[in-house]
């Protein structure tokens, strides 16, 4: 796989940030016989249930050992090449073995890990306080993909020279004085040998088997139990807990945000910047005492922390200003309004001068649908609900036109991506999803009102993927309205099942976990699927995402773009044909040509497709430092360019007025009079 520099230099220190020393795995890594019956079960589920009905082989067997391996050292860093010939010894078993429920391959490749890591833990730190001559003309290479697992640990020991030498230079670079790099690196190592210390079984055999369902296509994945909990929490959109955001930092649980309507909030004590350094999980009075979170692993606090609504939690809080704080909190249950949707109503001529009309922004950023509550009959949450609102608003305000916002939109619950659809259509078909028997099925729009009448575009980028495409091409094909953005969508054609596991699960039975399977292909109505090709813009603007490795055409095991016949019942509108869409296209080109920060973008795209193929990087401080610099300004331009273009350079704000957004006010603008001018011409 090929990144521009950016992303390499990153990559290179998350692999680090992966790839260090542990201490000795105890058996709470394990893997059981039982994991091993959860094994059998989701072989047999994968046969039978995945499109193309897999038989779990030798071939499979093979890849699984690939990727599992690289699970745990993609750098190549660790292992070396006579481990790998003794795995590869298992090559063509593991099928045998997930079937027959024996899954200890798992667990042995883990230990091998952590016992290299071990062996590896010395001379790394070592490495860390050696002198390195910064003056030396070498190079490191950046993608392990280009080099063959070590043979010799002299062969690894250089490596690992390259390797800390590499991070030591890139801390310098950021003028940290070479003592408190040192110092910062082995605090570095010390943290993740305590994560990975922190290893449980289930999240072996969750790696270990969507390594195997991944080996299929690249979106089928086994959740374990607590895996799909968070899961379920992001579609419920809703979780019940104190209400915050958290991450780990050196050790600490650190917060990041208290949100609002959450029990953290309530309280008014807990604040961005403050250590979790205990939890008391039933709260005063309870049956548990205070539990010392302190390097413990962020999902475990969490888990800690979480519990039902209406219960209380204590929380021993390590203040940025000094001192230690318990604060007590009564759970509730926390709306999580970041992935909901959003409005925003705009009038153009104070963006643009001279430019009339009130645009009405749609920010969709998943689709959601609580689908638990959703079965009992209650009032739950999903996209289709929300937009609905919105259009409401934006019906009452007098809108004229609609841009419906699914930049990195990466998807989420089908049938909400058809019920969302058909707000803006009478009737008709909005997908066709094949099955694994190969029988075709059509879900049509079954609301028979229209929520929308006027003109509409759509904005899409690289990232909007799945639901958003549906979205996206019903909207096309029914020539609805325009698209705009990115070359294409990413390319997402596939359709995903979260099943359990275990088919019986009642108040003895062991929940096993899910599996979340491709279990069918969607298609356009015009019969194209989405899948590789995406959904292709009308309007094309200016981006690095057009020219990076980003789409699902990129992705191991992806599925093949295939067509299918054109679905029956299918009335377009005449809101858009071939002449409205090229003059929209020469328009913005013009616009576009003459805008500085737009040219900005152009000229990182020559200098990103310059770097892209890059393999190595220099190690002598004064070429790197030279190459950093012109890299910090490029990437500063770069990420402002990206900010601007995604609307996110304020994440309080859905529709920032910015260079690129503006453009699509323009356009939109454009398209209304258009369209006013056909409707005028026709009468």
């Amino acid at each position: 796989m090929k990144w521009e520099l950016k992303n390499q230099l990153i990559l290179a220190g998350l692999a680090l940030l992966i790839s260090v020393g542990v201490a000795t795995a105890d058996d709470s890594a394990k893997v059981t016989d039982d994991d091993g019956t959860t094994a059998r079960m989701v072989a047999n589920l994968v046969s039978s249930r995945h499109i193309n009905h897999p038989e779990i082989n030798d071939d499979i067997s093979e890849r699984l050992l690939n990727r599992y391996v690289e699970v745990w050292d993609s750098q190549k860093l660790y292992f070396m090449q006579a481990d790998i010939d003794e795995f590869q010894a298992s090559s063509r078993q593991l099928d045998d073995l997930i079937r027959q429920g024996d899954v200890k391959f798992a667990s042995t490749v883990f230990d091998r890990f952590q016992l290299r890591m071990n062996e590896r833990a010395s001379t790394i730190e070592q490495l860390i306080d050696a002198a390195h001559d910064f003056t030396v003309d070498e190079e490191m290479i950046l993608n392990a993909d280009d080099r063959e697992w070590a043979k010799t640990e002299a062969e690894l020991t250089e490596r690992w020279r390259k390797r800390i030498k590499f991070d030591l230079l890139y801390l310098k670079l950021d003028d940290t004085e070479l003592a408190e790099a040192r110092t910062r690196l082995h605090k570095r190592y010390h943290s993740v040998r305590n994560l990975y210390r922190q290893t449980e079984a289930h999240e072996v055999l969750e790696l270990y088997l969507s390594s195997m369902t991944q080996c299929l296509d690249p979106h089928s994945t086994y959740m374990s139990p607590q895996t799909l909990e968070d899961f379920n929490i992001s579609m419920q959109l809703k979780l019940e807990g104190i209400g915050a955001k958290l991450q780990s930092d050196d050790g600490y649980t650190v917060v990041v945000e208290v949100i609002k309507g959450g029990a953290a909030a309530a309280n008014g004590n807990l604040i961005k910047g403050d250590k979790i350094i205990g939890v008391d999980p039933d709260g005063p009075g309870g049956s548990s005492e205070n539990i010392d979170v302190v390097e413990m692993k962020l999902s475990k606090v969490v888990d800690k922390i979480r519990g039902p609504s209406g219960t209380k939690v204590t929380l021993q809080v390590k203040k940025e200003a000094g001192g230690i704080e318990d604060y007590t909190m009564t759970r509730q249950t926390v709306k999580l309004t970041e992935q909901e949707v959003k409005g925003k109503i705009i009038d153009a001529s104070t963006w643009i001068e001279g430019r009339p009309g009130r645009i009405g922004v749609l920010n969709i950023p998943t689709f959601y649908r609580d689908f638990r509550e959703a079965s009992r009959g209650g009032n739950f949450k999903s996209t289709s609900r929300d937009v609905k609102k919105v259009l409401a608003q934006f019906r009452e305000q007098g809108v004229d036109a609609l841009i419906v916002d699914l930049r990195s939109n990466g998807g989420g619950a089908l049938s909400e991506a058809i019920e969302v659809s058909g707000l803006f259509i009478t009737k008709g078909p909005i997908v066709q999803v094949r099955e694994p028997d190969n029988a075709v099925t059509s879900y049509p729009d079954e609301d028979p009102d229209m929520y929308w009448r006027k003109p509409m575009v759509v904005v899409c980028n690289r990232m909007s993927a799945s639901a958003s495409e549906i979205f996206a091409g019903a909207i096309k094909d029914y020539r609805r309205g325009i698209v705009i953005g990115d070359r294409t969508t990413h390319g997402k054609g596939t359709v995903q099942n979260v099943m359990p596991v275990a088919s019986r699960i009642n108040l003895f039975g062991k929940d096993r976990g899910a599996l979340k399977l491709t279990i069918s292909k969607f298609y356009r109505v015009n019969g194209d699927s989405t899948q590789k090709k995406g959904v292709v813009s009308d309007v094309v603007l200016p981006s690095i995402r057009n020219h990076q490795d980003s789409g699902e055409d990129s992705l191991d095991n992806a599925l093949a773009f295939d067509r299918i016949q054109r679905a029956t019942g299918v009335l377009p509108f005449p809101f858009v044909n071939d002449g409205i869409t090229r003059k929209l296209a020469q328009q913005s080109a013009s616009r576009v040509s003459d805008d500085k920060d737009f040219r900005k973008v152009a000229q990182n795209v020559v200098r990103y497709t310059e770097r892209k193929n890059r393999k190595t990087i220099s190690l002598n401080e004064s070429t790197l430092r030279e190459e950093e610099a012109e890299l910090k300004r490029e990437r500063e331009e770069q990420e402002e360019a990206i900010k601007k273009a995604t609307g996110t350079d304020d994440d309080k704000d859905i529709f920032a007025d910015n260079f690129y957004n503006r453009e699509l006010v323009n356009i939109s603008v454009d398209y209304s009079q258009l369209l006013e001018e056909q409707r005028t011409a026709g009468k």
